[in-house]
């Protein structure tokens, strides 16, 4: 095949779906042995863009949100853990977790994809907030991923306050709202073939292997 693959993958760095799908859409990858054939390019998505600075406890949040009891909350923690160790993901959730606001994390990706360390930024976001129980909101939790996956301190402080990728991220996000992507993870295939929620890994594959064979007909 000659050119790569495109993926857009629109997400949010506290959706646990999202890394999950992640990790099947990966092992789908590399069972097909096309990693190099692949280029990822990670979406903004906020799952509670109002979320005031303060953030929310989870369970009170999913309660409130989505109308969840403190049994159905347990219950989905439960499946949601166990998913992510079928992949090799830690999910570390505690009673004092709280949902939090994800805005300055998407600056920072975007600014992490124009040299080259995105997906890299993404899993350690992830790990923090999941496997950590770190704040993701708060600029030194940020920086501090940043510095783990080679991108300097002073790059990654003045990425978070850049005017211009703040607002390229609230562009990015419209423009996937506009397009009637209203959950997440979707994965965007070249553009055009949209899958949306965490598919397992046989119906990723089966998505890649028919685009590989419509681009070697």
């Amino acid at each position: 095949m000659k050119d790569k693959i495109k993926l857009d993958i629109v997400s949010d760095v506290v959706c646990p779906w999202c890394i999950i799908g992640y990790k099947h859409l990966s092992a789908a990858i590399e069972s097909l042995g096309i990693e190099n054939q692949i280029n990822i390019e990670w979406q903004p998505f906020e799952l509670n863009p109002d979320m005031p600075a303060e953030g929310e406890n989870l369970v009170e949040h999913v309660a409130r949100k989505y109308g969840a009891s403190k049994a159905d909350s347990e219950r989905a923690r439960a499946q949601i853990t166990q998913a992510g160790a079928d992949y090799g993901f830690t999910f570390n959730y505690f009673p004092e977790m709280k949902i939090v606001n994800t805005f300055d994390a998407h600056v920072l990706l975007t600014y992490a994809h124009s040299i080259g360390r995105q997906t890299e930024l993404k899993m350690r976001l992830f790990e923090a907030f999941f496997s950590e129980q770190k704040d993701v909101s708060k600029p030194e939790v940020l920086i501090e991923a940043a510095i783990q996956v080679g991108i300097a301190e002073d790059e990654a402080a003045a990425a978070i306050k850049s005017k211009q990728l703040q607002t390229t991220v609230k562009l990015r996000e419209s423009n996937w709202l506009s397009l009637g992507i209203d959950g997440v993870p979707t994965v965007i295939i070249n553009g055009s073939q949209a899958l949306t929620g965490a598919h397992p890994e046989h119906s990723f594959k089966a998505a890649l292997k028919k685009v590989i064979a419509q681009a070697n007909q």
